[in-house]
């Protein structure tokens, strides 16, 4: 094969985070000849500085929780239960360094030629990559020019702090630096109280720091519907998690010095207001996408507010470049930017696939009790005018919750009283996470509630819970 010839691909995804590389392997599967092209490691932030370092942590996490309650379940253990944050750590690391070492298997396998550099574009299907020399320093092992029929961007994003909170990596923190510490903080201010804050507040808490939770909005996790937040929050108050929300602080005044963090805070419309003090600070305001220094203006990609522009089927304004994952804003979820991956190369393909639809991706929260949702709120229904008709019911009725002894939260299913279809799927609580599979099922084939119901859920299972909220839409709950 000429050089030439092995530089020009049928496709070329440019980053490999989750998105990336599961476009790569199923183009690859497809017959595409793909290449992968990354500066870092596969895997990208969800597997590096996201989604699995942060499970991990929580993972010990939950073990301790359970393991300080061991004498409800009859089980006596002697001694203390303590917390050994070097080997939380460590068991945080081991568990990155097997997921990347199984992606790397991946990639032999799958016949994706990986191209470790950093890629810029030239023109939509041009790119050039400063190559890793062996050593892995980028840029000194050359240049590399590949070309192809079509590219899909997926640069993923990086993580931000507000206008004048300048991150230092030892006092005040992003959630990168975060996961880079190898001990645990006596106590910790958490800004922001999305899911990365209200995760982060329940892994140190439930690992015996004090935990102060600001956040700007009225409500934590204010994405979710609104009895959801509200049951989080009484919890993360019942647990010892100080939470302060219409929090205002001026981020010019925070102290940052060897003694900790310091600041005032105020509460939105009310008089007074109190100083802040713990020994860090985790900035979880948010995420930017890396739409810079990528080569947009050599193309005809358009730019929106630091996201770029595509249609329900992830093309960009150029004919052969597609653009998938937190660069085009959608949930910013890892799952959520694989499944842009696949609608993406299976249009390239040919394929008639159906479009994006966000309202049919579930969201995920980790922190204890789980959180996990798909559709709509009760909000947004009332929003957008839909009339509904609402099943509610509380894990403490399902037996195998009880029998676990985390039975806080509820499952909440929504339908249009219209259509009757289900518009929405809400779970707080025990393996909310997991359950949530089976809302996004329904989704797609766009059950009724009546529908979930009639699938026998096995007894007793925590994915009951569903069964009898989706009953409970149609006032047949058995159970509660």
């Amino acid at each position: 094969m000429t050089d030439a010839a092995a530089d020009h691909f049928d496709l070329i995804v440019l980053g490999a985070g989750t998105g990336g590389y599961t476009a790569a392997f199923r183009a690859a599967q497809l017959g595409l000849r793909t290449a992968l092209v990354d500066e870092d490691q596969i895997g990208g932030t969800c597997l590096h500085r996201g989604c699995i370092p942060t499970k991990a942590l929580l993972e010990s996490a939950d073990v301790h929780a359970r393991m300080k309650k061991a004498a409800d379940f009859g089980v006596v253990v002697d001694g203390t239960v303590a917390v050994d944050y070097a080997v939380v750590a460590a068991r945080r690391d081991a568990v990155v360094k097997r997921m990347t070492t199984g992606l790397r298997g991946l990639v032999k396998r799958s016949g994706v030629e990986w191209v470790a550099g950093r890629g810029r574009l030239e023109g939509p299907t041009t790119v050039r990559v400063s190559l890793a020399g062996e050593d892995g320093t980028p840029g000194s092992g050359g240049e590399r020019v590949l070309r192809a029929t079509d590219v899909i961007l997926a640069t993923g994003s990086r993580t931000k702090s507000l206008p004048g909170l300048v991150t230092d990596g030892v006092r005040i923190l992003t959630s990168d630096d975060i996961l880079r510490r190898a001990d645990l903080p006596a106590s910790i201010v958490i800004v922001g109280a999305g899911a990365v804050g209200v995760e982060f507040a329940s892994f140190f808490h439930d690992m015996g720091a004090s935990v102060t939770l600001v956040e700007y909005l009225p409500a934590i996790v204010p994405l979710e519907d609104a009895e959801v937040s509200a049951v989080l929050e009484r919890s993360f108050t019942r647990r010892g998690i100080r939470v302060i929300t219409k929090a205002r602080f001026d981020t010019s005044a925070v102290a940052a010095d060897d003694a900790g963090v310091r600041f005032v805070v105020s509460r939105d419309g009310e008089e007074g207001s109190e100083q802040i003090a713990a020994e860090v600070m985790l900035v979880a305001t948010g995420r930017a996408a890396n739409v810079e220094d990528v080569g947009l203006e050599t193309t005809q990609v358009v730019v929106d507010r630091g996201i770029v522009v595509v249609d329900d089927h992830m093309r960009t304004a150029d004919p052969h470049l597609w653009a998938i994952g937190d660069i085009v804003g959608g949930l910013w979820l890892a799952h959520t930017a694989a499944h842009e991956g696949l609608i993406a190369v299976h249009t390239i393909a040919g394929e008639d696939v159906e479009g994006m639809d966000y309202a049919k991706q579930p969201r995920a929260t980790y922190c204890r009790p789980e959180i996990a949702s798909i559709g709509l709120t009760e909000a947004q229904c009332v929003e957008r005018g839909i009339a509904t008709r609402i099943g509610k019911v509380p894990f403490q009725a399902i037996a195998k919750a009880v029998i676990g002894g985390e039975y806080e939260g509820f499952a909440k299913v929504i339908a249009d009283a219209a259509t009757g279809e289900t518009v929405g799927v809400h779970i707080i609580g025990p393996h909310a996470t997991d359950l949530i599979a089976e809302g996004a099922v329904a989704m797609v084939f766009e059950a009724e509630p009546w529908e979930i119901a009639l699938a026998t859920h096995p007894h007793p299972t925590n994915a009951e819970v569903l069964a009898e909220a989706a009953m409970a839409v149609d006032g047949r709950s058995i159970n509660f």
